[in-house]
């Protein structure tokens, strides 16, 4: 699949529903070189944590991380 030139919430709809067919068949989609456009809107519809995104670097210089966790205390909600 080439790069499409903008995103918008189709270009979502369409990720999430070839992430879930993929998931299906016991497979993983995988963004690789996602524009920052695609990553913020990926994030502000909430599907950042379901799709992977690659990082902006080669595939071959990361490395997986093993382990590690990030804990944040969330703050008190506005009343």
């Amino acid at each position: 699949m080439s790069a499409p030139t903008g995103c918008d919430l189709r270009t979502v709809d369409l990720l999430a529903r070839l992430q879930l067919v993929a998931r299906r068949h016991g497979h993983e989609l995988e963004l690789v070189r996602a524009s920052p456009e695609l990553q913020a809107l990926l994030a502000l519809v909430g599907l950042d944590v379901v799709l992977r995104l690659e990082p902006r670097g080669e595939a071959e210089e990361r490395e997986d991380a093993v382990g590690v966790e990030e804990e944040r205390q969330l703050d008190d909600p506005a009343a």
